[in-house]
């Protein structure tokens, strides 16, 4: 079981009841004072639903009969689409796409009820870090080799068996010298964080690589066209309380995952927002793709992976767990507009090389984000130990 840090939980009742006003360049802000303890915090439970080690996939030439099989491993991200989950497990593959030790060099794409029965698996070629669903076309997204080598994946669950994976290109080498991971869809906008700029390639000094992409794809020529939409020395204002309204550069070493802000969210509602794991930074995007586009950067007191909104109190948290090979449930009583944060000591920028390395950089833990000051606190679960990476909040009707 996890150990809660004291006196760390702040309720989100009592910080959204302390309203106050920020002006931010010229722009009026409804932000939040932090608020203290203000009393015990909700309980969690954890329940393993889903395990790599009860699923199995094959590998190896398609044209022999000697075909391998393994279980799955290193689940990553996670999305909802038609009422049920899908998870991609990375099965040891590399960041470059490199093969496993056994061989392998397929992700696989599991979908899955909500109770974590399994329903069917598609494999990709590469490693998988982001997976999302386009609800307009009722279809997943995903992109593999977050270093180098990238190219993403369109999977149609509802089309016939041949057709339901497509594979793109994309249309010129990646600008940013890196790979591709997270997606988010907005306004029609298949929007691609840039990871890992700069490991290909020649990197000049400080040099500034597009930081998200947006994406499209010619299904007629299996070709994806990549356009920067902002670059990770892009001037962006300060958004934590108490030293908002400056403009800084951002100076992004670690585009990784986004997502789209739900408009229940108490602060930054509809933007898209990046996470930069290893600079403890969160980016949004406000009106993204549009001349009047603006970005805000969140200052976080922990490195984070994924964030998922509470969108109602009786909801699910599901989170993948890479270290066990798991899809996590977590429930309890959610209070509507909360923050949670998959927290990463060990991926933060100055992390040890021999790493978890307690107390100050433990495992991966569940953690809430005050979305006003950037201070995250440990959540307080029962249950199997949870690590988390990726996570999805689901609403119950």
């Amino acid at each position: 079981m996890l150990s809660p840090a004291r006196n760390t939980w702040m309720t989100l009742p009592a910080v959204l009841g302390a309203a106050a006003s920020l002006l931010i360049t010229g722009t009026a802000v409804a932000a939040a004072a932090p608020a203290r303890n203000s009393g015990p915090p909700p309980r969690y439970t954890v329940r393993q639903i889903l395990s790599g080690t009860r699923l199995r996939h094959s590998f190896g030439p398609a044209s022999t009969t000697r075909r391998r099989s393994a279980v799955l491993t290193a689940p990553d991200d996670i999305t909802a689409l038609g009422g049920d989950l899908f998870t991609a497990f990375q099965n040891g593959v590399g960041p470059q796409g490199q093969a496993a030790p056994d061989g392998n060099r397929d992700s696989t794409i599991v979908e899955f009820a909500p109770d974590g029965r399994p329903v069917r698996q598609w494999d990709i070629r590469g490693k998988c870090d982001g997976v999302t669903a386009e609800l307009a076309d009722h279809r997943l997204i995903a992109t593999v080799n977050e270093d180098a080598h990238s190219s993403i994946y369109t999977i149609t669950p509802g089309a016939p068996s041949g057709d339901q994976v497509q594979h793109y290109s994309y249309n010129v080498p990646l600008p940013s010298k890196g790979g591709t991971d997270a997606i988010s869809v907005s306004r029609g906008l298949v929007l691609v964080s840039a990871s890992a700029p700069g490991t290909t390639g020649a990197a000049a000094p400080q040099a500034s690589y597009p930081a998200v992409y947006r994406v499209t794809f010619r299904r007629a020529t299996h070709v994806a066209s990549v356009h920067a939409l902002f670059s990770d020395e892009a001037g962006a204002t300060v958004a934590n309380l108490g030293t908002a309204g400056r403009t800084v550069p951002l100076a992004l070493t670690d585009p990784d995952s986004n997502a789209i802000v739900p408009l229940s969210a108490p602060r930054f509602a509809r933007d898209l927002m990046l996470t930069s794991q290893g600079d403890k930074e969160q980016v949004y995007v406000q009106r993204a793709g549009t001349h009047r586009q603006r970005l805000l950067v969140l200052r976080l007191s922990q490195s984070v992976d994924d964030t998922a909104w509470a969108t109602a109190r009786s909801g699910r948290l599901y989170a993948t767990d890479t270290d066990g090979d798991t899809v996590d449930l977590v429930t309890g009583q959610f209070p509507r507009g909360a923050v949670f944060v998959a927290v990463t000591p060990c991926d933060a920028n100055g992390a040890p090389a021999t790493c978890p390395a307690p107390p100050k950089f433990p495992a991966n833990y569940l953690g809430v984000l005050n979305p006003w000051t950037g201070q995250i606190a440990r959540v307080t679960l029962s249950g199997p130990a949870l690590h988390p990476q990726g996570m999805a909040f689901a609403g119950v009707r």
